[in-house]
């Protein structure tokens, strides 16, 4: 019988293979690194790697070794692929975004950009901000150069007033954010908008400092679904 150890097994030997065969520049510079010093690309490389054995072994009754091994060398090399792309990507953003006031978050696949109130829109305006231009240029130079993933702008805003009033203000701040982009070059059917309003707070809402930190646009980068990441 082809067990759960085996497996794992041959999932370790996959992520192994496909996270060697790219080995990622950036890994010295520690920004594409987890705690451990393992490279997110040889981390999803493991972790498809182990999905595509389990799916690979219930495809291939008769012979679920050999199953289980393609299964696990096909998606331990497409996840390790994007994982290289990503911390390529995240590491010309965090260098681009730099000083900018513009926060870069890497959470598994997906790259978040946070952009705080104070540099994005006056208050109750969805007009960009003069100081806003200078990050979303380089935002968008960066979108143009790494074009192989998503881009999706959400507008939040802080509980002060309405909740229809946020939620209009929130999606037309990001709108904003999205017609810029595109106005520079970005390609449009890359991009979504999406207001949040007051939802998905990430301060409190009962100090000034707190709602500062809500009025917030965020850009989300994730994999086009079955694209091929070399």
């Amino acid at each position: 019988m082809f067990t759960m150890r085996r497996l794992i097994i041959v999932a370790t030997v996959a992520a192994l293979m496909s996270g060697c065969a790219g080995q990622n520049p950036y890994d010295s510079q520690g920004q594409a690194q987890g705690s451990t010093g393992m490279s997110k690309t040889v981390k999803y490389g493991g972790l498809g790697a182990l999905a595509g054995a389990i799916a690979g072994a219930a495809i291939d009754h008769n012979n679920r070794g050999k199953g289980a091994l393609i299964g696990a060398a096909a998606v331990g090399a497409a996840a390790a692929g994007y994982g290289y792309y990503a911390d390529k990507q995240e590491a010309a953003l965090r260098e681009s975004m730099a000083n900018t006031g513009v926060e870069v978050q890497r959470q598994g696949d997906q790259i978040k950009l946070i952009m705080p109130g104070n540099i994005t829109f006056a208050t109750d305006s969805a007009n960009i901000a003069p100081s806003f231009y200078s990050p979303l240029n380089n935002l968008a130079n960066s979108f143009k150069q790494f074009n192989q993933n998503t881009i999706e702008v959400v507008g939040y805003t802080d509980s002060t007033g309405s909740r229809q009033h946020n939620m209009d203000l929130s999606q037309r701040r990001a709108q904003s954010v999205s017609t810029y982009l595109t106005s520079q070059g970005v390609d449009a059917s890359r991009v979504t908008v999406r207001g949040m309003g007051p939802d998905q707070p990430i301060a409190s809402n009962a100090d000034a400092n707190g709602r500062a930190q809500n009025r917030r646009v965020e850009v989300n980068l994730k994999p086009i679904p079955g694209q091929q990441y070399q």
